[in-house]
């Protein structure tokens, strides 16, 4: 799924019973988001209140805000 986090895009992906998460460049690339941890525990309902948590210093009076893009992707592991 894509998301907003206060102007920036991110990807975030379930696999393996983890969260993965990815910048995403202007240019369609991705790199991964390595200084990111997401608990396992956190499911997706709670995961818009938790980036907005971790990165609300980039939130700005035009960026105030957390929200998906899309959600195109299964949430689901491949073992569920």
């Amino acid at each position: 799924m894509k998301l907003n986090v206060f102007g920036r895009e991110l990807e975030v992906v379930r696999r393996d019973g983890q969260w993965l998460a990815f910048y995403l460049g202007n240019e369609g690339k991705k790199r991964l988001a390595g200084d990111l941890v997401i608990p396992a525990e956190i499911d997706e309902s709670a995961l818009l209140t938790y980036l907005a948590d971790v990165y609300h210093e980039w939130a700005t009076p035009t960026q105030e805000r957390v929200f998906f893009i899309s959600m195109d992707e299964t949430l689901k592991d491949s073992h569920e």
